[in-house]
């Protein structure tokens, strides 16, 4: 069984600063929460609708209803299962290789796609501006599916960070140079912008290289690709020939 006090614990966590009060979050899924058990993110409790997870001990674990579970979940639909988990303390930024830089993403949705895609393509260290969405949001958590303990996110002054940075800065604009033409380095920044106005001009300024991704279509008319998408594909040129 959950207690309230409990219930109004676990509930808090959906907004940044009791996350920051308690220095906890939570993930749902058993996939989600399998992949964190695996890292380094230390288990405050487990709440299960069924026997699972045999190898956390049980004084982690609470057995809870379907019902309780709809009480705590983030979630649309309630999955079977909910972790709490401690924020770990931020590590040293890894200032080698290729670095993704996020100016200001505010969709968690985004934001855990990227962390999923660095993931993937081998990008161990994302930058985020302070006005950027929370990794420990819970809709961050999910959409990284268990690459949010693989990935290094830090959040600085994005501005002072570039300024000192002593490698290139790439940035993605509609105007910069065709991604596809480049001979692109195995290292340097990545920095990619805000959903609706793109990268902000006092960043802007700190770039050093402009690239595009082209359109190809026959009218022209699509304004712009969504962040994820973009991300995709310019980590993807970038890793070409590696």
């Amino acid at each position: 069984m959950v207690s309230k006090n409990q219930i109004k614990l676990i509930t808090s966590l959906v907004q940044k600063k009791y996350r920051k009060q308690h220095q906890l979050f939570f993930a749902e899924g058993t996939k989600v929460i399998q992949e964190l058990l695996q890292s380094n993110f230390e288990l405050e409790h487990l709440y299960i609708t069924k026997p699972m997870f045999p190898d956390v001990s049980e004084s982690k674990k609470t057995i809870i209803s379907d019902s309780d579970l709809k009480k705590i979940t983030a979630l649309t639909t309630a999955n079977d299962c909910l972790a709490v988990f401690r924020i770990p303390q931020e590590k040293q930024i890894i200032n080698n290789g290729l670095i993704v830089a996020l100016d200001d993403i505010r969709d968690p949705g985004n934001l855990g796609a990227i962390i999923r895609l660095c993931d993937w393509f081998g990008i161990t260290q994302i930058v985020c501006s302070e006005q950027t969405v929370d990794v420990y949001n819970p809709k961050v958590v999910q959409a990284t599916m268990g690459s949010v303990a693989r990935v290094n996110i830090t959040y600085l002054g994005l501005e002072s960070y570039l300024a000192e940075a002593k490698t290139e800065i790439f940035g993605t604009f509609m105007d910069g140079e065709n991604v596809y033409k480049m001979q692109l380095p195995t290292s340097g920044i990545i920095v990619l912008g805000n959903e609706a106005n793109g990268i902000s001009k006092i960043i802007e300024e700190k770039v050093t290289q402009k690239i595009a991704i082209p359109r190809f279509g026959n009218l022209q008319l699509t304004e712009s690709l969504n962040v994820a998408t973009a991300t995709a594909i310019v980590l993807s040129e970038f890793k070409r020939n590696c």
